[in-house]
C-alpha cells in the first residue's frame, strides 16, 4: 500500500514484549518498565492475525523486536508462525544477544533468515554500565552463536553515543574485517526521558572522519549508507536519524506489544488494534499508513522525539 506521500510501505516492526534482561540506558528509564497485565498485551493469535492483515496489504517484511523479544517465552512459535504467513518474505529479529547461544539454531529453523545484535562497546566495564549489569561476554557469544547458525545476514547495531563509544569506532568497525559481519554506527535519538546531555549526540560523519580508508558501497535497498574497510568481509553501515533523516524513503509500520500501531517512530500517533478481527486490522493498518507524517519534525537534544514512549515500549 502506498501512502499520502508516495511511499510503498512493505516493512512491520512487531514488537512482542516491552521487557529485557537488560536496562539499556537509550531505551528503558532507570527505574526499568512499568508492568503491563498480560491482558493488556497483544496475543500470539492477534500477532499473527496483524501480520496477515499486513501482509494483505503488500506488508512483506516483518522484523521481530522488543524489548528483548528472545525472554518472550513463544518467541519461536510467533517466527514461525510469521514466516509461514502469505506474503510474507523476510522475517528478521533485532536482539541484545545474551540468549542467542542456546536460540540461533532455533531461530534460524524458525524461518528467521536475518539478525540484528546489539554491541555499543567492547569494554566490559563500559558495557556493564550502559546496560545496567550486562555482561559482555554473553553478548559476543551470542554472536559467535549467530554467525555459526549461517544466518543470511548478521548486523551489530552500535547506538554512537559522545563521551562513550565514540574512542572505539575503530576497534568496533574493526570487526567487519574479522567477521562477515554489517557493523551499523547509528546516531542517539533524544527520546522522552532525556538519559543523555547534548555531548551525547554526534552525527553519523565521525565514524567518517575516525575511518578514512573507508570505501563507499553500493546502497542495499535500506537506511544504512555503506562502506568498507579494506579487507573486510562486511560493510560498515552509518544510520543518521537526527542529522540526516532518511523519512522520504521510509516504509515502515510499527507495532507495539500492547496492540497499538505506530505510523513513525517519534510520532504520539498510534492506532489500536487489540482486540480486534482480520477484517478490522486491515482498516487501521490503511488507516495508519495514510496517517503516516512527511517526515518526523526536528530531533537534538533541544528537541526531543514527540513519541511520547520510551524505545523498550516501542520496539527498538
Amino acid at each position: 500500500m502506498t501512502d499520502r506521500c508516495g511511499r510503498n510501505i512493505t516493512y512491520l516492526r512487531l514488537s512482542v514484549t516491552e521487557r529485557c534482561n537488560l536496562r539499556c540506558r537509550y531505551c528503558m528509564p532507570d527505574e526499568g518498565i512499568c508492568k503491563k497485565r498480560h491482558e493488556d498485551m497483544l496475543t500470539e493469535d492477534e500477532m499473527i492475525r496483524a501480520v496477515e492483515a499486513a501482509a494483505s496489504l503488500g506488508i512483506y517484511k516483518v522484523r521481530i523486536t522488543g524489548g528483548e523479544p528472545l525472554i518472550k517465552k513463544n518467541v519461536l512459535s510467533i517466527c514461525e508462525r510469521t514466516a509461514a504467513v502469505d506474503g510474507i518474505r523476510e522475517v528478521c529479529l533485532t536482539t541484545n544477544g545474551t540468549l542467542l547461544p542456546e536460540l540461533a539454531v532455533p531461530l534460524k529453523n524458525a524461518g528467521v533468515e536475518r539478525l540484528n545484535i546489539s554491541l555499543d562497546t567492547l569494554d566490559p566495564d563500559k558495557y556493564a554500565r550502559m546496560t545496567r549489569g550486562g555482561v559482555l561476554d554473553d553478548a559476543l557469544r551470542g554472536i559467535e552463536a549467530a554467525l555459526s547458525a549461517g544466518f543470511s545476514k548478521v548486523k551489530l547495531n552500535a547506538v554512537l553515543i559522545g563521551g562513550f563509544n565514540d574512542d572505539e569506532i575503530p576497534e568496533l568497525a574493526g570487526l567487519t574485517v574479522r567477521y562477515p559481519v554489517e557493523m551499523r554506527f547509528i546516531e542517539l535519538m533524544p527520546m522522552t526521558d532525556g538519559a543523555f546531555g547534548p555531548e551525547a549526540y554526534l552525527p553519523y560523519s565521525v565514524v567518517l572522519e575516525a575511518l578514512p580508508s573507508l570505501e563507499p558501497q553500493p546502497e542495499d535497498g535500506g537506511v544504512a549508507r555503506l562502506y568498507r574497510l579494506p579487507g573486510g568481509q562486511g560493510n560498515v553501515g552509518l544510520i543518521s536519524p537526527v542529522s540526516a533523516h532518511f523519512c522520504a524513503s521510509c516504509n515502515r509500520m510499527r507495532l507495539t506489544a500492547d496492540g497499538r500501531l505506530k505510523p513513525c517512530l517519534h510520532s504520539p500517533l498510534e492506532y489500536p488494534i487489540k482486540g480486534l478481527s482480520k477484517e478490522d486490522m486491515i482498516l487501521k493498518f490503511r488507516e495508519a499508513i495514510l496517517a503516516k507524517p512527511a517526515w518526523h519534525g526536528e530531533l537534538s537534544a533541544r528537541h526531543p522525539s514527540g513519541a511520547e514512549r520510551n524505545m523498550n515500549q516501542i520496539g527498538g
